[in-house]
């Protein structure tokens, strides 16, 4: 069996977004849990790029940005999320965002229920 991209971050990653979802409790604002989970991450000593813009280019021009929630220790690209389910579009934007950023590994986190959802997306 082969060990999974970045386990022990993501572990991390994860348990401290169970301590916020268990703190706030679930349906608020993504940008609530997004700040909360800085928190979280920066106090367990992790750095955290919060709303990092990647430009995105087409034919060697500037056609815009893509703006993804987190990036922690500059190695896992963190998506927040508040729905009731996944979406080829949740999934297809990690896509891109790991495309242009360059990094092979996304995190969907799902705060809408009181247990706690997530999407391991790899490029």
């Amino acid at each position: 069996m082969t060990e999974l991209l970045c386990h022990d971050l993501t572990r991390a990653i994860l348990g401290a977004s169970m301590t916020v979802l268990n703190t706030l409790k679930p349906g608020l604002d993504e940008k609530i849990y997004e700040r909360s989970l800085v928190i979280e991450l920066l106090e367990l000593g992790h750095k955290v790029n919060q709303q990092q813009a990647f430009p995105v280019t087409y034919k060697n021009q500037n056609v815009g940005v893509l703006v993804p929630d987190l990036i922690v220790d500059d190695q896992v690209i963190v998506d927040l999320k508040v729905v009731t389910e996944w979406n080829d579009q949740h999934i297809a934007q990690m896509l891109g965002y790991l495309a242009i950023s360059g990094l092979s590994l996304g995190l969907l986190i799902n705060f809408h229920d009181p247990t706690l959802k997530w999407k391991r997306v790899v490029r």
